[in-house]
This record gives structure tokens, sequence and C-alpha cells, in this order.
């Protein structure tokens, strides 16, 4: 049995409260925002996040509406007169710490936040008193990312709400998919493995501004980790939201308890069925690995069949179920487990890889992605991908993608 020192447990515990803060946040405002609430409440709700969750004592969010003025202001007396964003804080487009300045009320500050769009600048918070936080001010400091993305999810929801008055629909749909895209940009996973055990990498290109499709790599413990692929049915801001809140209820569970991947399928379809009403499904795939026993547990809920490779034979992953969403009850769940050998490949893809069409109306199919990752075999995960996206390519020609287009690659040795 190996010893963990409580350090490393206590600070590994704090990442999962601080990630699941993050997550919850998140979902908090998306859900705030898809009701349409007031944006007295979203001010609300941001508000206490910064200062109740995060502990800011002292902090200022400027906004651009017709002019820049002050949105949010916590632990100020008074107006703030000396301080102009044309002036004194425009030229700033990146997070920045506040050494000195010339303005006597910026020096009471320790940070600039901006929030941009392109070239132009939609807000900025001004946070103060992160030196003096009882607790540690690099963590506080480290949170600075997340109040930017928080920030511009709150600015773009408040901005919709201004411009839907307005009657301008096209700069409306413009900014919810920025801020949906954000989002997912947020949910998906940034460091994927790879070590003597196993290699994996993932690429996608969306086919607007938010995708449809969803990929995520979960590491359960030393030994034994998850990964899958998903695909929402339909195209547009509410595909791709669909697709965000069930990125995050898969994460949500298994931050908080494992589940067999049966249960986890029923609570996954109830959970699409109850957002989308029976109006749209999510097609979806999830393995479950343990590389000591070298046992591969999957359920497949209607996704394109995963390819398992190795050498000159391959097979399909294909037991499972209909697509999540499509019924309020799935009649039945098939799962099935396999022994993986070692050297062997496993392709998860959507359907924008194998039914991408070239001049000639043909698709790609599974055929050409199998011979091409047994042509390929030597290369690692991320430059097999960029092989099969050069080749997806070649095959388009001049055409174009006309769906989102996702691939997961894994190596187990």
């Amino acid at each position: 049995m190996t010893f963990v020192p409580e350090k490393i447990l206590i600070e590994l515990e704090s990442r999962l409260k601080a990630k699941d803060f993050k997550l919850n946040s998140l979902l908090e405002i998306t859900k705030t925002i898809n009701l349409n609430k007031p944006v007295d409440e979203l001010i609300r709700i941001y508000h206490f996040i910064l200062h109740e969750q995060l502990g800011l004592r002292k902090f200022i969010l400027y906004t651009n509406q017709r002019g820049w003025q002050i949105l949010v202001k916590s632990g100020i007396k008074g107006s703030i007169k000396d301080i102009c964003v044309e002036t004194d804080i425009l030229r700033f487009i990146e997070i920045t710490v506040i050494e000195s300045s010339y303005k006597k009320s910026l020096n009471d500050f320790d940070v600039i936040i901006p929030v941009m769009h392109k070239d132009n600048a939609l807000a900025y918070v001004v946070i103060g008193g992160l030196k003096e936080l009882q607790t540690n001010p690099s963590v506080a400091f480290a949170n600075l990312n997340f109040i930017q993305t928080l920030t511009n999810i709150i600015v773009v929801a408040i901005e919709n709400k201004r411009l839907a008055k307005e009657s301008v629909k096209q700069e409306i749909v413009k900014r919810e998919l920025e801020q949906a895209s954000e989002m997912q940009r947020l949910l998906y996973p940034s460091n994927l493995p790879s070590n003597q055990k196993i290699d994996i990498s993932a690429k996608y290109l969306s086919h607007s501004k938010v995708s449809g499709d969803y990929y995520d790599y979960i590491r359960l413990n030393d030994d034994e980790f998850i990964i899958c692929i998903a695909d929402v049915s339909g195209k547009g801001l509410s595909a791709a939201m669909l697709m965000a809140n069930f990125q995050a209820t898969v994460r949500t569970i298994y931050n908080y308890r494992r589940m067999d991947l049966k249960e986890l399928v029923v609570e996954l379809n109830k959970q699409v069925f109850a957002s989308s009403g029976g109006e749209k499904f999510i097609t979806f795939f999830i393995a479950e690995y343990n590389s000591v026993t070298r046992k591969l547990k999957y359920v497949n809920a209607g996704h394109n069949w995963p390819i398992l490779i190795r050498g000159k034979s391959s097979s399909f992953l294909n037991k499972g179920c209909i697509g999540l969403g499509m019924l309020e009850e799935i009649p039945s769940i098939a799962s099935d487990e396999i022994e993986i050998q070692n050297n062997t490949t496993l392709i998860l893809y959507t359907d924008g890889v194998v039914e991408l069409e070239n001049n000639s109306e043909e698709q790609f199919e599974t055929e050409r992605l199998t011979k091409i990752v047994q042509s390929f075999y030597p290369l690692s995960m991320e430059d097999l991908n960029e092989i099969i996206f050069s080749k997806l390519d070649d095959w388009r020609g001049a055409k174009r993608y006309v769906d989102d287009t996702a691939i997961l690659s894994c190596r187990i040795f």
C-alpha cells in the first residue's frame, strides 16, 4: 500500500473543491440566463460569487453600455471620480497586476482584468485587497482567469438583453454563440495523458462557433480511467447548450460518486429527456478501462461504433442501447467487457468524420478510417489525428465541412 502524505491529500481535495465550485458557478449562471432572469438577478449572483465564495472584498466592474459606467462595486465608499476608463484603463488588453500608477485611486487596487471581444473591450474588473486576504493570496491570483470568464458570460448575457430590447437579433445570436463557445471550451479536457500505459489525444473541428460534439477523459485513479464521446442531434445554439449541460452532468456525477455504466446511462437519459422534452437526443459512447486487469467495459448509446484496432485486425464496439433522450425510459441496455491486448488502438469519432462527402458525394466511411490508423500505426495519437484530418481535407476537396467533426484516439500499451 502506497502512503500518500496528508499535505498532498489536502491539496488534491482543495483542487477538486475549486473545480466543483467553478463548474457549479457556471451551471448556476447558465441556468439563470436560460430562465431569462432579469439583469438584477445576474448581478446579484455575480456579486455573491466574487464577494462570498471567492472572498473578494473590494472590486469594481466597469461595462461599456453607451459609455463606460460602473455596473457592480463592493468595498468602495462613495463615488469614484478619479478613475477614467478611457484614459486610465482602456490600454490594458491582458490581465495586469498593478505595481504603481500615476492615479492615486488605481494604486488602491491590485489587478485589472479586461474582458475583450476581438479588439474591443467589453468590460473591466478592477480588484483590490488580494494581498490582505486571510487565505493564500496565490489562490486568489489563480482565480483571475475564472473571474475573467465569469465576467465575460455575465457581460455578454446583459448585453444580449439590451440588444433584445433594440431588436438587433443578429447581434444577439452572435454574442450568445460566443458565450456558449467559451463555456464549452472550459468543459473540454485540457490535458490528455501520454505515458507508458496510454497515449490519448483528441481533435475536433466545429462547424460553427459552438459544437454539438463532445469528448472527455476522466481519470478515476492510477489504474482506471473513463473515455467517452457524444453527438447531439441537430445544430445551433440550442443543441450546443444541451451538450454543454450534458458535459457538465457527466463530470459532476463522476466528481461525487462511482456508478455502474448501465446505471449512469439510465441517469443521463433522464437528464437529457428532461432538458430536451424528447425534441433532441444525444448519441453517447462511454468506456471504463482498468490497466491492471486490462479489461475495458463499455456501453454504446446509439453512437457511431468505435473501432478497436491491433495490427491488421479490427472490430467494432457496438453493444448498448438507443440514443439518450429518445424515450423517457430506455427499454433495454446492453454492455460488454473485453480484454485489451498490448499496443491496441481505440478510435472514437463522431459522424462528421465517416459521413464526410467528396465531390462525387461518396462518404469517407469507417473502412478508410481504419486503414489510415493501420497504415500510420507507429505515430503518436496526436500525430495520427493530424494525419486523419489531413486525409479528410484531401477527401472533401473544395467542399466544406457540413457537420461538427471530432476524433479521440487512444493507444493502450
